[in-house]
C-alpha cells in the first residue's frame, strides 16, 4: 500500500508538470524518477519484457508520450511501449480506480496518435503473468 501511495504522489507531481511547457531535460528527469520508483508489478513485467524476451520485440519502460496541444508541448508517461507496433502496456494499481476519467483521456490521446493501449491490473501482472504475456503477444498478430 505504501508503494502505491508513493507512486500516487509522484503521479500528482508529474501531472502538474504536464500542464507546463516541458523541455527535453524536464521530460528526462520525470521519466528517470518514475523508473527509480517502479511498483512491484512494473518491475515484474519489465523483467519479462526487457532485452527483447517477448517475440524478439523491443520494449521501453516509463516511455514519454509527447504531443502538442494548443502549441504547448505536453506529455505523459506510459508504463511500457513497443515502437515497432505502437503499443502501450499500462499497469493499473488501486490508484487508477479513482482516476478512470484521466486514464480514458490518456488512452484517447494515444489512440489519436495511432498508439494501441492495453491495460492490466497489478494483481494480473503479479499473479497471472503468463496470461498477461499471452495477451500482449496477441497484439503482434
Amino acid at each position: 500500500m505504501y508503494e502505491e501511495l508513493e507512486r500516487f504522489f509522484l503521479q500528482i507531481f508529474f501531472v502538474s508538470l504536464i500542464l507546463l511547457d516541458m523541455n527535453r531535460e524536464g521530460i528526462k528527469m520525470t521519466v528517470r524518477a518514475l523508473r527509480r520508483n517502479q511498483t512491484q508489478a512494473e518491475k515484474k513485467l519489465w523483467e519479462l519484457l526487457r532485452r527483447k524476451q517477448l517475440l524478439g520485440k523491443k520494449f521501453y519502460r516509463q516511455y514519454p508520450v509527447i504531443f502538442k496541444q494548443e502549441k504547448i508541448v505536453r506529455f505523459f508517461v506510459a508504463d511500457f511501449y513497443c515502437r515497432e507496433i505502437k503499443l502501450v502496456v499500462e499497469i493499473d494499481g488501486k490508484i487508477h480506480e479513482d482516476q478512470k476519467e484521466y486514464d480514458e483521456i490518456r488512452t484517447y490521446i494515444m489512440n489519436v496518435l495511432g498508439i494501441t493501449v492495453i491495460r492490466f491490473s497489478n494483481k494480473e501482472v503479479l499473479e497471472q503473468s503468463d496470461k498477461v504475456l499471452e495477451k500482449i503477444k496477441t497484439c503482434f498478430l
